[in-house]
């Protein structure tokens, strides 16, 4: 791993923050946070063209394994990326709101 990977807390998070879920779909459907960019990790090295450059972006998953694997992938290219540490996981524990595309209540999968 790369030892310079800027990473945070859920609570560190701003609120007018870029964030990017590299869940997968089935995931990103049950339960994700509102106004996040969502790019599944198999998807980041063909479409990370989609991500903005030039201002900082937190990259969040499940748990944090496959997000810390995009943000290493992505600060290599020069992306100014932060790790979410503990990912939605932490979210929900820390009671934050999150949202569903699938009619049912928002939930992490």
């Amino acid at each position: 791993m790369n030892d310079d990977l800027r990473q945070v807390t859920v609570d560190e998070i701003p609120a007018d923050a870029k964030i990017l879920d590299v869940r997968e779909d089935y995931e990103w459907e049950a339960g994700h946070i509102k106004g996040a960019q969502h790019l599944p990790l198999g998807d980041v090295p063909a479409r990370y063209g989609e991500v903005p450059l030039d201002e900082d972006v937190y990259v969040i998953c499940r748990a944090g394994g496959r997000s810390l694997k995009a943000t290493a992938y992505l600060q290599d290219a020069g992306f100014d990326v932060i790790n979410v540490i503990g990912g939605m996981g932490a979210w929900a524990d820390a009671e934050k709101p999150i949202v569903s595309d699938n009619g049912e209540t928002p939930r992490v999968l």
